[in-house]
C-alpha cells in the first residue's frame, strides 16, 4: 500500500515551516522561516507543503502528551498512576490551569493550526496562475480539514478560545481575546465546508478527501445541535445536517468498515479505506518527531529494541463493566487482561501473554512485527485514526435518534448493527441515547473519543452528563484469569464531585500570564 511519502518532509518543515519554541501564548513562526519565494510552483510542491501537516513534529507534541489522556484518562476509561501528579489528577478531577498535560494539549493544537495557517496563506499568496484553481483550492483544502480538526478538539475541551487565521499579525498584536463557541464552531463549519467542496472524491492512501470532510461535518454539526439547549432536546437543524452529511459518506463514497476490527489496527493496514483522518508517522529515534505511543507497552520484552515501555495505562473497572463476554474482539483489541495471549507481539519470541490489565490499542510490537527495522519506541509507524467510518455510522444512527426517547428507524439500526456485528456482538432492536453512548465507548475506547462525546451530551443534558461522571467507577481492578473474576481496587486518589464546570477545562495558566486577555469575557469573532 502507498502511503503520503514523509520522508523529505523534516527537511520541508525544518525550511519552511518551523515554528519556533517561545514560552508564549502561541509559538509563532518567524518571519525568516516561511520566506518562500521558490516554493509553491507547482503542484507538487504544494502536495509536498500539505503532506507535512499530517504528522511528525507538527502533531507530536498533542499525539504523545494529550491525546491519550485527555480523550481517555480523564473520561474514566483509563487509569496512569505512575507518570506524574498530572495523570493522576485527570483521573480525580483535580487539574487545574497548572496542569502539564492540559497545557500540552492547548499549544500542541495551535502548533498545529499555526503550521496550518502558514500554509494556507503561503499558497493563497505566493501560487502562481501556471497552477490550476482546482490544485490549489484542493491544497489549501487540505490544510483546512486539519485545522479544522484541531479546532474542534479546542472548543470541546475549553469551549471558548481564540480564532487565529495569521500568525504572523501575532508578532506585532500578540495579545488576543478567546472567541464565543458559537463562532468557533462556525469557523470549524466553514472551514469544513470548503474543504467538502475542494477535496477529490479520491486521492492516495492517508490523504483525506471529500469523505473526509463530509464526516466530520457530520460530527461537528451533531455536537452544534446541543450548544446552548440545556434543556435536554438538541437543535434540529443541526441534527438533520449531520445526518445528511453522515448518510452522503455512508451512501455515496463507495467506503465499508474494514473486515476485521482487530486488523484495522495492525500496521499492514495503515490508511486502509475504513479511515478517514489518521496521523501519518515514519520510524524516528528524535524526542517529539514521532509516535510515541509504544512508550505506552506494558514491557520492552515486546517493544522496538528492547527499550522505552515506560508504562502501560491501567483499564478503569468501569469501562470493563461494559463490555460483555460476547464482546471479546473489540475488549481483547482495546485493552488486556491477565493470560491473554497476543501472538503478534514479539512473535519471533512466542508472542506475549498479559499478566495484567492494561491498554492494547497502539501496542503494535517490536521492529520485526512490522518489518521496520529502525523503528523504536519513539517512532511507532502505527497510523492512529482520528476519524473511521465506524464513527460516522454511529454519528448517524444518533443524529436519526435525534430528540426522540429511542427509535427502531432501519437505516439507524442497519448501520449501528454493522459496526456490532462487525465484533461478532448480536445486533439490537432499538435505539436510545444510553445505549448509542456506550456502543461509542466500546468500539472507540483508547482512541481519544469518550471524553468529547461526554462534552457533547454536556451542552444538552448536562444533568445526565454529570450523573455518568459521577457514577463512574474511576477505579483500577485485578483479575483472576482462572474465575474471570474482577475485583475492584481502591481510587488513587481522592476524586473530587462532577459539575458541569467538569467539562470545560481550566484556561493554561502560564498562557493567561503571556496574555492577559484570555481571562475576558469571550468576543464575537464575526
Amino acid at each position: 500500500m502507498k502511503y503520503i511519502n514523509l520522508k523529505n518532509i523534516c527537511v520541508l518543515l525544518t525550511v519552511f515551516f518551523a515554528v519556533s519554541c517561545q514560552d508564549d501564548f502561541l509559538d509563532r513562526p518567524s518571519q525568516s522561516e516561511i520566506s518562500t519565494e521558490n516554493f509553491y510552483k507547482t503542484k507538487e510542491e504544494l502536495r509536498l507543503a500539505t503532506a507535512g501537516l499530517y504528522g511528525g513534529r507538527i502533531w507530536a507534541q498533542w499525539n504523545n502528551q494529550a491525546y491519550i489522556p485527555l480523550g481517555d484518562i480523564l473520561s474514566g476509561n483509563l487509569i496512569l498512576q505512575y507518570q506524574g501528579a498530572d495523570l493522576v489528577q485527570l483521573n480525580t478531577f483535580t487539574l487545574s490551569g497548572s496542569n502539564g498535560r492540559l497545557i500540552t494539549g492547548w499549544k500542541g493544537l495551535y502548533i498545529v493550526i499555526a503550521h496550518c495557517n502558514t500554509t494556507i496563506n503561503a499558497i493563497i499568496e505566493k501560487t502562481p496562475a501556471t497552477v490550476s484553481e482546482t490544485d490549489k483550492n484542493a491544497a489549501i483544502a487540505e490544510a483546512k480539514f486539519i485545522r479544522a480538526m484541531a479546532y474542534y478538539h479546542l472548543a470541546l475541551l475549553w469551549k471558548e478560545v481564540p480564532i487565529i487565521e495569521d500568525n504572523i499579525k501575532l508578532i506585532s498584536s500578540p495579545l488576543v481575546n478567546r472567541n464565543i463557541a458559537a463562532d468557533v464552531y462556525r469557523f470549524i463549519a466553514e472551514d469544513l465546508i470548503f474543504a467538502a467542496e475542494n477535496l477529490p472524491v479520491t486521492d492516495e492512501p492517508g490523504r483525506v478527501t471529500t469523505w473526509s470532510a463530509k464526516g466530520l461535518l457530520s460530527k461537528v454539526y451533531l455536537t452544534v445541535a446541543g450548544l446552548g439547549q440545556s434543556g435536554g432536546a438538541r437543535n434540529q437543524e443541526y441534527l438533520d445536517l449531520a445526518k445528511n452529511y453522515a448518510k452522503d459518506v455512508i451512501e455515496n463514497s463507495g467506503l465499508d468498515l474494514f473486515p476485521s476490527y482487530a486488523d484495522f489496527f495492525k500496521t499492514q493496514f495503515n490508511d486502509n479505506p475504513e479511515s478517514l483522518f489518521a496521523l501519518q508517522w515514519s520510524a524516528t529515534t528524535g524526542w517529539m518527531e514521532g509516535n510515541q505511543l509504544l512508550t505506552y507497552s506494558p514491557s520492552n520484552d515486546i517493544n522496538p529494541q528492547k527499550s522505552s515501555a515506560w508504562g502501560s495505562p491501567g483499564v478503569s473497572y468501569d469501562l470493563y463493566l461494559d463490555y460483555t463476554e460476547q464482546d471479546s474482539i473489540r475488549r481483547k483489541t482495546n485493552f488486556m487482561l491477565p493470560g491473554d495471549h497476543y501472538a503478534e507481539l514479539n512473535a519471533a519470541g512466542g508472542g506475549y501473554t498479559a499478566d495484567s490489565p492494561g491498554m492494547k490499542k497502539h501496542i503494535i510490537g517490536n521492529e520485526v512485527d512490522n518489518n521496520t527495522p529502525g523503528m523504536t519506541a519513539l517512532g511507532s509507524i502505527q497510523h492512529n485514526s482520528l476519524l473511521r467510518l465506524a464513527d460516522v455510522y454511529l454519528i448517524y444512527a444518533e443524529a436519526i435518534l435525534g430528540n426522540n426517547t429511542s427509535t427502531t428507524d432501519a437505516d439507524a439500526l442497519f448501520y449501528f448493527n454493522r459496526v456490532r456485528e462487525r465484533a461478532g456482538v448480536d445486533p439490537l432492536t432499538e435505539l436510545n441515547i444510553d445505549v448509542i453512548l456506550k456502543e461509542r465507548r466500546i468500539e472507540l475506547a483508547c482512541e481519544g473519543h469518550y471524553w468529547y462525546d461526554l462534552v457533547r451530551l454536556s451542552y444538552y443534558d448536562p444533568v445526565k452528563a454529570v450523573n455518568l461522571l459521577s457514577n463512574q467507577q474511576r477505579v483500577l481492578f485485578d483479575y483472576d484469569s482462572a474465575t474471570g473474576v474482577a475485583t475492584p481496587k481502591d481510587p488513587i486518589g481522592i476524586i473530587n464531585p462532577a459539575t458541569l464546570a467538569t467539562f470545560t477545562l481550566d484556561l493554561p495558566a502560564s498562557e493567561v500570564i503571556a496574555n492577559p486577555k484570555l481571562s475576558e469575557p469571550a468576543v464575537p469573532y464575526y
